[in-house]
């Protein structure tokens, strides 16, 4: 048959299925075949569920589950064969917490420990189940850091996390700002109390026995105290426009209501209404801003006359001038910084045009407005005019539309990152200006009719998936790190963040038991296929007229027209069954596949990797010193040559000395996560001690026994006075 009118060919460019024995993907429940070895989440040790603490005095505000255990694991001195079962039975009580959460229970971290206490004690020595010791229970317990509460990831996570670490940072201004008060307060107050000691009034009998206790009334005649120490007062009053002007910035600063706590006269904390910062929309937030503004300006007002005359720095010939006029003209960062910021969580925004706009006079407003959009449908249904997929409508390009605004901080990503880039978040919150969180949730949009490709995938998995596969990729863009692109801009966060698309070991048996080994890609399109709504946009192909044909859609997309002639396009999937099926894709995904590259390379070139003007920069000087020296003949077997002879270059220090063989480290992040201050990455994203004095022999041991290439050797103890030292250097002899 003629490749060109082959059914291959006429769904590819056409989308209609005309004989073969194709079939639709959403009657057989077929996924992509990356995403076939994960099934019940709860089996897997990763970034959720969540545990969100207070956060207050430098303390962190998230933790994962995972985290949590982990460190918790890391302060037990148990060793041997007690510290193995404290190891295995903390482990089982987070998987449970997991299955818990899984199922809807909610709670925080100490409530739902002990519902998992419970759960496995029910199960103890029960179906072949070991039985579990009390005791341990009770050690394990009394580990566990502070109490926070434990969220597993739903559509209403990018909220939940960005609203709790918002709270966390205005917790933290607030008692800065209260310490500040409190301050100004006392030594105003202190000021008018030495004035009325220089008063006449405060030698009449009534304020010298006010001065005395109860106890010591009766030894004195207060009014022959104050015959007598009348006679000696000098006048010494502050002048009365001076004294006016202090209370007036007392009652000022008593009376601002932008946090909750304020001391009143009494020295004692009261409790005040405060405002609502937190917002649904743009037009409220800003219209409450403007409403508020003249409190803010008379609060930095009366706190500015305050320290003046704290300091007796107050010129009336200089200020009052200065003062009359003061509006919010000369507010300035500071100053805005210290009060609250305002928070707005946006939902699919884009869907409104004046919610649209409303957002981008808030980015470019330059006020301390943080605002989260999150996005429930980054793939939009087929544009009627063009016949494309929308791609990227709702999310990317909001993102890319607010860098043209260079004072904003802007985080794209999705809620699946959250966790991983928790550090970043709180940067953008506690940034001076605007901030912008465009975070993809993980949802879709509902199909036209009843489909089942990729079947009761958790909403985190969607969401992963939507970055590794570059239709939601990860970029920070911070205005506060640098002045130029390459500290301002990072991509760092997406995997392979050099490639167009991810790839990644794939390994399946059939049913013949017949091996099947490849690396594969996982691009747009597999993200697609994942979406109920484009399953008509695919067409499984019986494994008998599997072809020459049939290229990878990663490949295909790489063709020129010439190239692409007589190809049809596919992606790997699997079915309920575990059955193998190539998928051919339709024409226009392909096209919005190929867009979504191009976007994903205009990304990474900002934030530096691929830099095309890097590249011609190097060609131009390649081709330069090879006019003046000749050309480079090294072949890649003497390069390849020259890089063994480095590493062979690599001389272990004494056996005492602990260290690292850098250069074979394989990136597997055991030795960090035990201790992110001693071992550290280089360039090379290889592991090297760092600082001895950041951790204890006993991490070391850990991680030397944890190291899968056995590249660790812990030597000997630095600190003498470390507890179990004998048995950690037993231990330490296999590895040195």
């Amino acid at each position: 048959m003629n490749e060109i009118h082959s059914p291959l060919s006429t769904f590819h460019f056409t989308g209609q299925i005309s004989g073969g024995d194709l079939f639709e993907i959403g009657r057989r429940g077929l996924q992509p075949a990356l995403l076939s070895g994960y099934g019940d989440l709860s089996k897997l040790r990763y970034d959720f569920p969540l545990v969100l603490f207070k956060g207050s005095n430098g303390t962190p505000w998230v933790h994962s589950l995972c985290d949590v255990v982990t460190e918790m694991l890391s302060e037990f001195t148990s060793t041997g064969t007690e510290g193995e079962r404290l190891r295995k039975v903390a482990l089982r009580l987070e998987e449970q917490i997991r299955v818990l959460v899984k199922d809807g229970n909610k709670g925080s971290l100490n409530e739902l420990w002990q519902l998992a206490e419970s759960n496995l004690l029910s199960q103890s020595g029960g179906n072949g189940a070991p039985k579990l010791d009390e005791k341990i229970l009770e050690t394990i317990r009394d580990a566990l850091p502070e109490n926070g509460e434990v969220i597993d990831y739903d559509e209403d996570t990018p909220e939940k996390v960005l609203s709790h670490a918002w709270n966390a940072v205005q917790e933290e201004k607030a008692r800065k700002f209260s310490r500040r008060l409190d301050e100004l307060t006392l030594k105003l107050m202190n000021i008018l109390k030495g004035d009325s000691m220089k008063s006449a009034t405060a030698f009449n009998p009534e304020a010298l026995k006010s001065t005395v206790g109860s106890s010591y009334e009766s030894a004195f005649d207060f009014n022959s105290m104050s015959d007598i120490l009348g006679t000696a007062f000098v006048p010494g009053a502050l002048p009365e426009k001076r004294w006016r002007r202090i209370q007036s910035v007392l009652s000022t600063l008593n009376a601002q209501k932008f946090f909750p706590s304020v001391n009143g006269n009494n020295g004692k904390k009261r409790r005040k209404k405060t405002q609502t910062y937190i917002f649904d929309h743009c037009a409220p937030a800003m219209e409450a801003f403007r409403l508020r503004l003249p409190k803010m300006v008379s609060l930095v007002k009366a706190m500015t006359i305050a320290q003046l005359e704290i300091e007796s720095r107050y010129k009336e010939a200089t200020h009052d001038p200065f003062f009359r006029n003061y509006d919010e003209r000369y507010l300035e960062a500071d100053d805005l910084a210290m009060l609250p910021a305002y928070l707005i969580c946006l939902r699919n925004c884009t869907d409104a045009k004046e919610e649209k706009a409303d957002l981008m006079e808030v980015l470019s407003s330059g006020l301390p407005i943080k605002v989260l959009a999150q996005n429930d449908d980054i793939v939009e249904q087929l544009s009627i005019a063009s016949g494309q997929l929308s791609f990227g409508v709702r999310g990317s390009q909001l993102a890319s539309m607010a860098l043209g605004l260079s004072d904003v901080f802007i985080l794209q990503a999705s809620g699946a990152d959250l966790y991983r880039m928790h550090q970043k978040v709180l940067k953008g919150l506690t940034h001076r200006g605007p901030a912008l969180f465009s975070i993809y949730s993980g949802q879709s949009g509902k199909p036209s009719r009843a489909a089942k490709n990729t079947p009761q995938k958790p909403l985190y998995l969607r969401a992963a998936a939507a970055t590794d596969s570059r239709a939601c990729p990860a970029f920070v863009y911070d205005p506060g790190a640098g002045y130029d692109w390459e500290s301002r801009f990072q991509v760092e966060g997406n995997p392979q963040p050099e490639m167009d698309w991810p790839v990644h070991d794939f390994v399946y048996e059939d049913k013949d038991l017949q091996k099947f080994s490849d690396t594969i890609a996982f691009t747009f399109v597999d993200f697609a296929a994942m979406d109920e709504r484009y399953s008509k946009r695919f067409a499984g192909v019986p494994k008998s007229q599997w072809n020459d044909q049939m290229v990878p859609a990663s490949a295909f997309m790489e063709f020129d027209d010439t190239e692409a002639a007589g190809k049809v396009p596919y992606i790997l999937m699997v079915d309920e069954n575990n059955d193998l099926h190539r998928v051919i894709v339709e024409a226009r995904l392909i096209q919005a596949a190929r867009r979504c590259c191009r976007m994903w390379r205009s990304l990474r070139e900002l934030g530096g990797v691929d830099n095309s003007y890097a590249r011609k920069a190097l060609a131009a000087e390649r081709e330069n010193r090879e006019a003046q020296t000749g050309p480079d003949t090294a072949t890649s077997d003497e390069i390849e040559t020259d890089v063994e002879s480095v590493s062979e270059e690599f001389t272990p220090p004494s056996s005492d000395e602990p260290y690292i063989e850098t250069p074979r480290c394989t990136t597997c992040e055991e030795c960090v996560e035990i201790n992110k201050n001693m071992f550290l990455y280089d360039d090379n994203k290889q592991a090297y001690i760092a600082d001895l004095n950041a951790g204890t022999y006993k991490q070391l041991v850990l991680a030397a026994e944890s190291c899968q290439v056995a590249i660790i050797h812990p030597g000997q103890p630095v600190n003498p006075d470390e507890p179990n030292l004998k048995e950690l250097m037993t231990r330490a002899e296999a590895f040195n």
